[in-house]
């Protein structure tokens, strides 16, 4: 089946389903949905985001420069959902979802504490590309919660992590796959 070219990219799913917090030059905190999200370096460790121009969520990264990459997962599917509506600005969406802000270690936006873990960034570049700007952003500080990372591995199953297919629908990982050898 030939795809429209419009919709390329609905092919490349699962994508990890995150939630982006950020605060706006007033200090308002805001939160939004995106699965439209890579890490591009290790070294220096670098992620990056394609963010619809028009959204609270770039502006308020283009006013302070910083941000937090929410890792979601199934337990808060539904708050994901409300934090995708649009809401006037200023209005926090973690909180008309009923979701905790995390107190940050280095930058000033808030995690949300309900997530599975948290890259703290700083904006290292934008550039338009498209309908979206992509948004590189330098990862100041991470982290997970105890139980999903032992001995350097991170336990997809027992995260249970969002993975978007697209619209409404949503996958979770239920088994690993390797190679034979």
């Amino acid at each position: 089946m030939k795809l429209e070219l419009e919709n390329f990219y609905k092919i490349l799913a699962p994508r990890p389903a995150v939630l982006i917090s950020t605060l706006d030059a007033r200090g308002r905190t805001n939160a939004a949905p995106f699965s439209f999200v890579m890490p591009v370096s290790r070294t220096p460790p670098l992620i990056a985001l394609a963010l619809a121009p028009q959204r609270h969520t770039l502006a308020n990264i283009r006013e302070t420069r910083e941000f937090v990459v929410n890792i979601a997962s199934e337990e808060i599917l539904e708050e994901l959902w409300i934090c995708g509506k649009s809401f006037p600005k200023g209005v926090s969406e973690i909180k008309e979802s009923g979701l905790t802000e995390r107190k940050p270690k280095i930058v000033k936006a808030p995690g949300i504490e309900q997530c599975i873990g948290w890259f703290e960034c700083a904006l290292e570049f934008e550039k338009e590309t498209g309908d979206h700007v992509i948004v590189v952003g330098r990862v100041l500080n991470a982290e997970v919660k105890d139980e999903f990372f032992r001995e350097g591995e991170f336990d997809l199953l027992k995260a249970k992590p969002l993975m978007h297919l697209g619209g409404e629908n949503f996958a979770i990982p239920e088994r690993i796959a390797r190679p034979q050898k």
